[in-house]
């Protein structure tokens, strides 16, 4: 009879040790009593009924899923191919595992056509520029799909854009000149704002006359102090005016008359009549 006692308390010890379970702090477990649903356990020790219940652990931690890159026409039809990266996480872990059969698979097809309905409804130059808020609308469409399988999306990352190559060649033509019409402009720029500072210096020197001998020897000084063999020495341009208005022809008078030749077609002309008192 002891014997029998004995044998019995053991397979009870046995069957008690056998159904221990150890959850780490990041683990839940969701387990079925009788194929029937039971509250989250987890975590630390807990037990578990052998052979009555069924345990399946889900982790809490954050997962990164790849999303592989997907052939995309956007809404310009451009042809594109972009990968993507997703962060989630398991917020209730019951749902994870009664509302979808492989959470991680669901929202990994969900996030592929996702991205693919997404970027086909954007334009190349918008996906290129605009990325944070592509990725925001991402993730704000993927985290309502999945809310109902207890899943929380936390981020969505459009990782890389593979252009056609000629597409790269015609964005890099237009780069290049849009760098040139940017340069063309600086350079108007700054010819106009020299233009008007060199018409401010000209009516400043233009009112004191011996400003400008003093840029002539400011001139003069910048010359000499390199390592130069002649000097040029500039001269005003005043101190020539006397030779040349002397230079200049005078303007012929109009008050008197041309003097007539003294031949007109080979004969000629008489001698002009002297006016004097007749004699007597």
């Amino acid at each position: 009879m002891s014997d029998i006692l004995v044998g019995a308390i053991g397979l009870i010890a046995l069957y008690l040790f056998s159904g221990l379970r150890v959850l780490r702090e990041y683990e839940r477990g969701v387990y079925f009593l009788l194929g029937r649903l039971r509250p989250t356990k987890g975590p630390g020790l807990i037990f578990l009924p052998p052979v009555l219940a069924r345990m399946q652990k889900v982790s809490l931690r954050v997962m990164a899923i790849d999303v592989p890159p997907q052939d995309v026409i956007t809404r310009d039809n451009i042809s594109i191919k972009v990968n993507a990266v997703l962060y989630m996480r398991v917020k209730t872990p019951d749902k994870a595992v009664v509302a979808v059969e492989n959470y991680l698979y669901a929202t990994s097809q969900l996030a592929q056509t996702t991205l693919r309905s997404v970027l086909g409804e954007t334009e190349m130059d918008e996906l290129l520029a605009n990325r944070d808020k592509i990725n925001a609308i991402l993730r704000q469409t993927i985290d309502t799909r999945t809310e109902d399988w207890g899943i929380e999306v936390s981020a969505v990352e459009v990782k890389d854009v593979d252009l056609p190559p000629e597409m790269k060649r015609a964005m890099a033509r237009q780069a290049e000149a849009e760098r040139e019409r940017r340069a063309k402009v600086i350079n108007a720029e700054g010819e106009l704002q020299a233009a008007e500072k060199l018409a401010q210096a000209a009516h400043i020197i233009g009112k004191e006359p011996a400003a400008i001998q003093l840029r002539y020897l400011q001139t003069v000084n910048e010359i000499a102090s390199e390592n130069n063999s002649t000097t040029i020495f500039p001269i005003p341009i005043d101190l020539f005016k006397g030779f040349m208005e002397r230079l200049a022809p005078a303007p012929a008078s109009d008050s008197g008359s041309r003097a007539l030749p003294e031949r007109t077609a080979g004969e000629r002309l008489p001698a002009p009549r002297t006016k004097g008192r007749a004699k007597v």
